[in-house]
C-alpha cells in the first residue's frame, strides 16, 4: 500500500482510506455492524491504515463501530473524523470533539475536519475565524493532530487558511464527478494540501454492479445521486461498458480501476466504503495499481463522456 504525507503535517496516511459513512446506517439500508467490524479489520490486515468517519454518521454510531473494530490497535491506525455544520461555534466545537473522542475510545484524533461550511443546510453562519480558533485550541491541547475541511470551495478554503494550517480537503471526486479539477486540485497541489476524495467509485456506480434496470430501496441516499437520475443513467452505463476492457486487461475490477485512477493524481487519496471484508480487501488491492499514460488518457476520455453533461452544481445529490 502506498502511503502519503498528510498535507504539511508529520502524519502518514494510506493512499486508500476506508470510509465509514455507511456504518452510521442512517441514509443506507442493509448495513450490519458485525460485517462492518469485519470489514474494518480486513481493511487493516490488507494495508489500509487510515479510517474516515464523522459525528453525523448515525449520530456517532459510525465512530463507535470503528472503535469497536480497532481500538485495540489504536497506535497503528489513523483516525479521521468530522464535526458537522451545526457545531461550528467555539464552545459547540469543543463539545463535539469531546463526544467524538469518547465515541472513538481515544484521547486524540489524527485528522479533525469541518464536514460542511457553517451555513450549509440552512444552519447559522459562523465566522470561520471562530471555528478555526476552536480547532487551533484543540490542536494546542493535543486532542487533534491536524485540521482539514470538507465540501469547501476554493474561496472558503483560502479563508480558513488565514487562521491556521489546513492539511486536507475532502471533496467528492471520481471519474464521473470531477468538479475539484477546475480550480481546487491545482491549488491544493501548490499549497501541499492533501485531497481525500470521497465517493471515488461514484457511490458504487463505478463498480459496475448497478445494471440498467436497478432501483434502490427506500431510504438509500444513492437514489438522490444525480448520476442515478434517468437523464444520466444511460450515459453512465455506456461509459462503464467502455471501461470494462481496460479493467480486464489490467486484471482488476472496475472499482479497483476507478480507485487506481483517483490516486494516480498528485497528492490525492481515495476514501472507499465497504460493507463487508471482501469489499474492504478488494479496495485495499487498488493501492498497488499503476496506470500508463495511454491508459490514463483513455480513461479520462471515457469519464468526460459523463461529466461533460452534468450541471454546474458541485453537490452530488438532489437533497
Amino acid at each position: 500500500m502506498l502511503h502519503r504525507q498528510l498535507g504539511k503535517s508529520d502524519i502518514q496516511i494510506s493512499s486508500i482510506l476506508m470510509g465509514l459513512w455507511q456504518a452510521g446506517k442512517e441514509m443506507w439500508v442493509g448495513i450490519d455492524d458485525k460485517q462492518t467490524i469485519a470489514a474494518v479489520r480486513a481493511a487493516y490486515e490488507t494495508g489500509i491504515t487510515t479510517f474516515d468517519t464523522a459525528e453525523a454518521y448515525g449520530k456517532g454510531h459510525s465512530e463507535q463501530v470503528l472503535a469497536s473494530a480497532i481500538s485495540d490497535i489504536r497506535d497503528k491506525v489513523i483516525y479521521a473524523t468530522k464535526v458537522f455544520a451545526n457545531h461550528l461555534k467555539y464552545d459547540q466545537l469543543l463539545q463535539a470533539c469531546e463526544r467524538s473522542l469518547k465515541n472513538l475510545q481515544t484521547d486524540y484524533i489524527d485528522l479533525y475536519q469541518i464536514h460542511w461550511p457553517s451555513d450549509s443546510f440552512g444552519f447559522e453562519a459562523v465566522p470561520i475565524a471562530e471555528t478555526m480558533d476552536a480547532l487551533n485550541t484543540l490542536k494546542e491541547q493535543g486532542k487533534i493532530r491536524s485540521i482539514g475541511v470538507s465540501n469547501f470551495s476554493r474561496y472558503q478554503l483560502q479563508e480558513a487558511q488565514r487562521y491556521g494550517q489546513i492539511d486536507s480537503l475532502q471533496p467528492p471526486y471520481s471519474l464521473f464527478w470531477r468538479y475539484v479539477e477546475k480550480d481546487l486540485m491545482p491549488y491544493c497541489v501548490e499549497n501541499k494540501i492533501t485531497i481525500l476524495a470521497y465517493s471515488p467509485m461514484a457511490q458504487g456506480f463505478l463498480t459496475g454492479k448497478f445494471g440498467p434496470d436497478h432501483r434502490f430501496e427506500k431510504g438509500d441516499v444513492r437514489a438522490k445521486n444525480k448520476l442515478f437520475q434517468p437523464e444520466m443513467y444511460d450515459r453512465v452505463q455506456q461509459a462503464l461498458s467502455r471501461l470494462e476492457p481496460i479493467a480486464r486487461q489490467k486484471e482488476v475490477t472496475l472499482g479497483q480501476l476507478a480507485l487506481g485512477w483517483v490516486i494516480s493524481h498528485s497528492g490525492t487519496c481515495a476514501i472507499a466504503g465497504a460493507r463487508n471484508a471482501d469489499q474492504a480487501a478488494g479496495n485495499a488491492a487498488a493501492g498497488t495499481i499503476t496506470l500508463t499514460e495511454q491508459e490514463l488518457a483513455d480513461i479520462d476520455e471515457i469519464g468526460r463522456a459523463v461529466t461533460d453533461y452534468l450541471d454546474d452544481d458541485p453537490v452530488m445529490w438532489n437533497f
